[in-house]
């Protein structure tokens, strides 16, 4: 038996991974279900290792390309790219951004308004990732608990775990040394006038923001990124910036309704890189950082590869 603490992203991604190869894996979570794991629960959902390729390292990116068949397994997921596009007086940070960026091709005012035609006559260029994809992370959440439970997973809601686990996904319940706690805060909104396919970037020096589509109508605003370890709702400042921001790219979503806010307080490394690493006996999963989605696929095939083994050998 194959013992992990916590069931987020990492945690269930693991569990699928070692389950997959035979294993037999039991998860404890003191939360009492899906929703109460904060990080995951209120994630974004992109599934774009080229755009974030902007601000993370070149090992962030090659872990994340293969994120979207992996989520294709047993969840829907959209593959309809990644739009970036920033006002007339941002174009620098459009130019900045293809720069640091890859996979990618312009795209000008009349092929955006192809693409979005809720965007027309509303930016004179931007960028398109085709290659990259957006999922529902409280669906594939709930499809991924139920894949691990039908290769026999076990899930232990509301159960602290022992002192003792093969492997800890916990976040920054971890406490691990050189962890420390990053900030997101997110919106969700209904807006059904405001008709979008596809995530869409919006690109700002201050407050860029990302805009991903839900269904019906709703809209998924995210993410500030502030350096503190400070829990609790989100703060008035954060959300004039996510509104202010969704109103820039397009003034119908001055007309919707706040169906509910979120924040939760992101695991991370001074080098911003995921990492799996043996702490005595325990594999430690953590460091997703931005990247939950995106990363723990690949963190979840290097734990299995490093523990599946050594099952097989000492049995």
């Amino acid at each position: 038996m194959i013992t992990i603490a916590g069931a987020g992203v990492a945690g269930l991604a693991c569990a699928y991974e070692l389950a997959k190869r035979g294993e037999r894996v039991r998860i404890f979570d003191r939360a009492p279900g899906l929703a109460g794991n904060g990080c995951s629960w209120f994630a974004g959902g992109m599934l774009a290792p080229w755009c974030e390729g902007e601000v993370a390292e070149p090992e962030v990116v090659r872990l994340g390309a293969g994120s979207i068949n992996w989520w294709a397994q047993f969840t829907q997921v959209t593959r309809r790219g990644t739009l970036v596009v920033a006002p007339p007086r941002d174009q620098a940070e459009l130019t900045g951004f293809a720069r640091r960026t890859e996979r990618h091709r312009s795209v000008s005012g009349g092929e955006i308004t192809h693409l979005e035609g809720a965007l027309a006559g509303r930016f004179q260029s931007g960028l398109f990732f085709e290659d990259e994809a957006h999922l529902d992370p409280r669906q594939a959440l709930t499809d991924l608990v139920n894949a691990v439970e039908s290769l026999g997973g076990q899930i232990l809601w509301d159960t602290p775990a022992p002192d003792h686990v093969d492997v800890d996904c916990r976040g920054m319940h971890a406490q691990l040394p050189g962890l420390r706690a990053v900030r997101g805060e997110m919106a969700v909104i209904h807006a059904p006038d405001v008709h979008l396919t596809r995530t869409i970037r919006l690109l700002h020096p201050r407050v860029p923001v990302y805009v991903v589509p839900r269904g019906d109508g709703h809209y998924m605003l995210g993410a500030t990124m502030v350096e503190t370890d400070a829990p609790g709702p989100v703060t008035i400042r954060a959300m004039l910036e996510l509104l202010g921001a969704a109103f820039a790219l397009h003034p119908g979503f001055a007309e919707a309704q706040i169906m509910e806010t979120g924040s939760g307080l992101r695991p991370a490394f001074d080098d911003n890189i995921p990492r799996a690493q043996w702490r005595g006996e325990t594999l430690h999963v953590n460091g997703l950082y931005r990247h939950g989605f995106l990363i723990a696929p690949a963190l979840a095939r290097a734990t299995a590869a490093h523990l599946s083994p050594q099952r097989q050998e000492a049995s």
